[in-house]
Formats: structure tokens, sequence, C-alpha cells
């Protein structure tokens, strides 16, 4: 696939793309168009839970590559996203316990990319990423997991902590990152887990935290208080995968 690819420019282009099923992540609408084709964007952006931002034309005129994207500029998931489904049955045919990666609100590519690319070493069945307030599949991301999306499963989920109250119903013990927490030695991370990364900045939100069976905290000894959040998640996740060779 051709990077260049997931932006798509132009009316009817990102209207095929909505009604072709194909992930979009975001759609840019010129603000104060109101014709009808902007509106038929709009409103197959929201029944598809697509981020829609209104910005200038000069905005739109700047992040367009082709001069002709009519009011209208649209980014595509860089892969298909899947299923949590298909990644509880990927583990019980594996005959291994569910291990998934549960991410509030990353929105660094980079970061998001690197995470893949632990999980997928790590032996994770899936990464979990919000539809809102987080970046999604792109370009970048597909880069920096250095070929690990093509492997890792990632499904994008409306509300974090609602699909980890269901994911607990399924038998997963959730455990997040947090500097208030139990050093992670002493937690015991065997068996069905999700682990939970939280934002660059704000860390785990407050209601995601609450739904967290343990809290665990990476042991520091340098002079900053906080790793980058895709190093925390290699960490932590490779704390999972030293318990469950025991």
């Amino acid at each position: 696939m051709r990077y260049e690819e997931l932006t798509i420019e132009g009316r009817n282009a990102v209207l095929e793309a909505f009604r072709s099923g194909r992930p979009v992540d975001r759609v840019f609408l010129q603000d104060g168009c109101k014709d009808g084709p902007i509106q038929s964007i709009a409103r197959e952006a929201r029944k598809h839970d697509t981020m829609i931002r209104f910005v200038a034309r000069e905005r739109l005129d700047q992040m367009s590559e082709t001069g002709k994207h009519q009011g209208v500029i649209a980014y595509a998931a860089a892969y298909q996203y899947a299923e949590i489904d298909d990644m509880l049955k990927a583990a019980e045919e594996k005959g291994e316990p569910p291990f998934l990666i549960l991410l509030d609100g990353i929105e660094d590519p980079h970061n998001l990319g690197a995470i893949i690319r632990t999980a997928n070493l790590a032996g994770a069945h899936g990464v979990v990423i919000p539809k809102q307030r987080a970046v999604g599949l792109t370009a970048t991301v597909a880069r920096t997991s250095a070929g690990a999306i093509n492997y890792t499963s990632v499904a994008k989920v409306t509300n974090l902590s609602q699909t980890i109250e269901d994911l607990k119903k399924r038998g997963l013990w959730f455990v997040c990152a947090d500097m208030g927490g139990e050093q992670m030695y002493r937690l015991n991370l065997k068996g069905p887990i999700g682990l939970v990364i939280g934002n660059e900045g704000s860390g785990v939100s407050r209601l995601v935290r609450e739904k967290c069976d343990m809290i665990a905290q990476i042991p520091m000894r340098g002079d900053i208080d906080s790793l980058n959040a895709s190093v925390a998640a290699g960490v932590l996740a490779y704390e999972i995968v030293r318990q469950r060779m025991e």
C-alpha cells in the first residue's frame, strides 16, 4: 500500500470511502460550507463515529496534496481495524490466556507505532484504542511499527471504560501504569490480562483507572519522573512476558 493513498480529497472520493466501508479516522470540512454533498459527508462521518473537524479553507489548502479538495479532506486508516472478539479467538486458538494492550488517549503516532511493535514482539493478541481524542492507524503509525501492523490486530472502541467492564465479564484482569501504584514486580500479572497505558501528558484517566484491578508503578532511579508512553508499555509488557515464562 502506498501511504499517500491514505489522504482522500474531494467530495465524491470521501463519500465513496465511507459508503465502501473503508475505515476513515478523521474528516476535515470547510467551515461555513453547508451544501448538500458536505452535509451528506457529515452525516456519513457521524454514522461511522468518525471525528469531524471544521476548518478554514486556507487550512484545507495547506493540507491538500492535489489542490482539488472541494472543501473536504479525509484521513483513512492505513489498515483495517479488527474486532476484540478476533483477538480473544486468536488467543484461544494459540492455547494462551488473552493478553491485550489498551491505550487511553495516545496522541503521538510514533508512540502508537512503537507500542504495536512491542505488542507483536511480546506476544500480545491485540491493541485497543479509543475512537475519540487519540491517533488512529496513520501512515506514520504504520511506518513506526516496522511491519508489526501487518500481524498485530488493532481494535477501535467508542468507550474504553465500558470495554474494560465487558472484558472483565469474560475473565480478564486489568493493570494500568501509574506512579501511585504498587511496584510492578510485586504484582501477579499472569493469566488473562489487559495492560492499560495512558496519555503521554495526563496518563490514565480517572474513569479508566478506577476500572482497573491493579495499578503498577515502574521503579525509577533517575532525575525525571516519567517514561515515554511507548517505553512504559514495553517495560510492563515484558514483565507480563517474564511472569508467563515462569
